[in-house]
């Protein structure tokens, strides 16, 4: 099956991951999309006008027949949401990944798995716990769902691997770049018997925005979410919020009160996470016994009517609040924060979910328009 018409629409610039899936719903398969012209898919509401020149333009197929050729070349499979293999828990979510480039032993996907995050910069108390819980959940017949950024990440997958374990990495750039690179060895030995997966196209940097749509995934994939340590702000605290909004369950490691790394998780366990003591008694929360209790989420709805247009009535209230402080012209971060009345910290959710609602565009610099 010829995965190139899944790449470029992954490729478009303003379409984002929800509206791909409705493009797909609505015509049947990606090549039908293309087989229709501009003005049927802007007459129908699908897409904005906005979008057309990218969807049509003379550069993306041959872009994407490259990103194919450099993925075969290099190892790597392309997985789509019509793929067989694709992870069926992430393909419950909102807003799915309509392309995955995966490299390693993809029969990891079968397996149950449980995602462990946390800090870079983990106490001594936390790597101690880290290895301990890892260990017991592998012994538990668990797979390993983690970001392979420094710190709780590592320490995972390097425990997991140690003890048998089979792990999945979830990166934040294109499948080619090992970020952090002092990771390169771990990724090579992840391979062997489980994954790297990305849903960035070949050779996309590590941006920092990169890393918060990357933690949809690694919680999509996952049964729950258990975080180890983590501040106030800490992206483990994303990926739980993301696991929430996916009907996983969160578990999060009980710390030291006077340590600035068990404030994220102390806020958790305040707001109904379950403390996590071993792996048994997580896993015994999952019931992973041979019988997965897995809370399936509501089916997200397409943020369009019965002709595709937006109705910003199924936004929420803060990305409705934010939607509506953009434009046509580009408008900066502190922009929008004076705009909004918003500090800037709290719109980086808020813009991701407008993004992957195929709502909003960000531009080079943090510029972000209307899509």
């Amino acid at each position: 099956m010829s995965h190139i018409e899944w790449i470029a629409l992954n490729s478009v610039k303003g379409l984002g991951p929800v509206r791909i899936k409705h493009l797909i719903d609505y015509y049947g398969s990606a090549e039908e999309v293309f087989r229709r012209s501009g003005d049927e898919l802007v007459r129908e509401g699908i897409i904005p006008a906005a979008c057309i020149a990218g969807l049509f333009g003379k550069e993306l197929r041959s872009e994407a027949e490259s990103q194919a050729v450099l993925a075969e070349k290099k190892g790597v499979e392309v997985f789509t949401l019509a793929s067989p293999g694709y992870p069926p828990y992430l393909k419950e979510i909102f807003a799915p990944p309509p392309v995955l480039f995966v490299r390693g032993d993809v029969s990891v996907f079968t397996l149950p798995c449980i995602a462990i995050v946390g800090t870079r910069s983990p106490t001594a108390y936390g790597r101690a716990v880290t290895r301990s819980l890892t260990g017991e959940l592998v012994g538990q017949g668990l797979a390993i769902a983690s970001g392979l950024a420094r710190g709780i990440d590592t320490i995972a997958h390097e425990t997991c691997l140690e003890r048998g374990g089979r792990t999945i990495a979830v990166l934040g750039c294109g499948i080619d770049i090992i970020y952090p690179s002092d990771n390169t060895v771990l990724s090579q030995k992840i391979c062997n018997t489980g994954v790297l997966i990305s849903e960035f196209p070949m050779g996309t940097r590590p941006e920092a925005y990169n890393f918060p749509r990357r933690n949809r995934i690694i919680s999509g994939l996952s049964a729950g979410v258990l975080v180890v340590e983590g501040g106030e702000k800490s992206g483990g605290l994303i990926t739980a919020s993301y696991a929430l909004q996916q009907g996983r369950d969160v578990f999060a490691v009980p710390g030291p009160i006077t340590s600035p790394q068990s404030v994220g998780t102390f806020n958790l366990i305040r707001e109904g996470a379950i403390p996590a003591r071993s792996g048994a008694e997580i896993a015994d929360a999952l019931s992973l016994f041979g019988k997965l209790r897995h809370k399936k989420p509501e089916a997200g709805v397409i943020p369009g009517g019965g002709d595709g247009s937006i109705q910003l009535s199924l936004l929420s209230e803060s990305e409705r609040n934010i939607y509506e402080t953009l434009s046509e012209t580009p408008r900066r971060m502190d922009e929008l924060s004076a705009l909004a009345g918003r500090p800037v910290m709290q719109l980086f959710d808020a813009l991701l979910m407008l993004e992957l609602k195929g709502l909003v565009r960000q531009l080079s610099g943090q510029l972000y328009i209307r899509a």
